[in-house]
């Protein structure tokens, strides 16, 4: 459909998590409140031998028991992680797709780095074996639609289906376009994003970003907001979410976990951290704006927490002149300095992780940082209590993009 349906705004209605501090969202959830920072030292074959040393690894999954064998073989790691957490957001859901209506459901997926370590492979084949030791799936694994492909073929999804193509904001992007899809008629989006960058070419390439942090010392590797900043540690993970009409969700019965109240991008350019204030704090304007809320209204927010000092900066200052008065009291967590930066993956953990402490009235706290040297309510040690009613999330990417997205509490039963 073209035009706007009248009434029709998506809800998120079922969580899935694949991250490194937990599969599924029971663990995830536990070790995020608990603040447990899972960031070690890279243990992955290949990998042990390059500068970068500390990230977080998913370490708890065994895809042979979850996806069926003949899509392994087809399939990259980052497309294992999404498919398995595409499985968990429709079980939470209780979701059962009509087999009459196979174009009411859709996927829409967002991918920083696609399938290194399955390209690598093959391409290993090519130049030590030769053109007939490479498998026919070298062709579409490596691709950044893969995840969308996948999991629409695996759950008969014919709907509205799509890939950003981005850096890490577009994992929130992702959730904006699903959401447009249902406002344009489709019944449910399966939506979110997994990464797997801790393979040894994707490591090399991401050697090439001054922003990653190449510490030795897990607990002093990412630190953002803090005098001790010396970039971010990478992760692979993810989350996908099940966003449904609302009018539909409910007259099938499903619990609503939250609204995507609103939603706002810019692009600033790359690694122009300094020009990231004024586009981030745009951003979060339009989403404000979307939702129809205030800025005081805004109860935590889930920080982007770069780990640059100019980008930690820049973002400070962008929720002071974005949020005006109210910066100065609503809390900011970044629960990810625990797990690691999982690029497009990142932000959707971050809305999960927003979804389960508004459920629970808990803020989780930043991992390992302890003094903050920017003017923010950072919660920092334990969790604490909170009545949490609107979250804001925050994500950019080392490319240049800025996405804001507004949460609103939903109603479970």
């Amino acid at each position: 459909m073209t035009s706007r349906q009248q009434g029709r705004r998506a809800v998120v209605t079922g969580i899935g998590v694949v991250a490194p501090n937990g599969v599924g969202t029971d663990a995830f959830w536990k070790a995020t409140r608990q603040g447990v920072s899972v960031l070690d030292r890279i243990s992955r074959e290949g990998c042990t031998a390059l500068p970068l040393r500390v990230a977080g690894q998913v370490r708890d999954f065994d895809p042979q028991a979850l996806i069926d064998s003949r899509y392994l073989v087809q399939t990259d790691r980052f497309t294992h992680y999404a498919m398995a957490a595409a499985d968990l957001a429709v079980a939470d859901a209780r979701f059962t797709p009509d087999p009459e209506q196979p174009y009411a459901v859709g996927v829409v997926t967002a991918a920083g780095s696609g399938g290194g370590e399955f390209g690598q492979r093959e391409l290993q084949q090519l130049w030590g074996q030769g053109p007939r030791f490479v498998g026919p799936y070298q062709s579409i694994a490596w691709f950044y639609a893969a995840s969308t492909g996948q999991i629409s073929i695996r759950g008969g999804y014919k709907g509205p289906c799509g890939v950003v193509a981005s850096d890490e904001a577009g994992g929130l992007d992702a959730l904006a376009h699903a959401a447009r899809s249902i406002e344009h008629g489709a019944d449910a989006v399966v939506a979110g994003a997994a990464e797997a960058p801790l393979a040894p070419y994707s490591m090399v390439c991401q050697l090439g970003y001054p922003e990653l942090s190449l510490a030795q010392q897990p607990d002093r590797a990412y630190l953002p907001f803090t005098a001790q900043a010396c970039g971010f540690s990478p992760a692979e993970g993810g989350a996908m979410l099940l966003l449904e009409d609302e009018r539909t969700a409910r007259r099938r019965g499903a619990a609503v976990r939250a609204h995507l109240a609103g939603h706002g991008a810019t692009f600033t350019g790359a690694s122009r951290w300094e020009e990231s204030r004024e586009g981030l704090a745009a951003a979060i304007r339009t989403a404000l704006d979307e939702a129809r809320i205030a800025p005081e209204e805004v109860d935590v927010v889930f920080a982007d927490a770069l780990g640059v000092p100019a980008a930690d900066r820049a973002e400070a200052l962008a929720l002071a002149d974005a949020l005006g008065p109210a910066a100065e009291r609503v809390p900011v967590t970044a629960p990810k300095t625990g797990t690691g930066r999982a690029y497009c993956g990142a932000p959707l953990l971050d809305v999960a992780a927003a979804i389960l402490a508004m459920e629970d009235g808990v803020l989780p706290p930043t991992p390992n940082v302890t003094e903050v040297c920017h003017d923010l309510a950072l919660v920092t040690g334990r969790a604490r209590p909170a009545e949490l009613r609107t979250a804001l999330v925050l994500s950019r990417g080392l490319m240049g993009s800025n996405s804001a997205l507004v949460l609103r509490r939903g109603e479970r039963s």
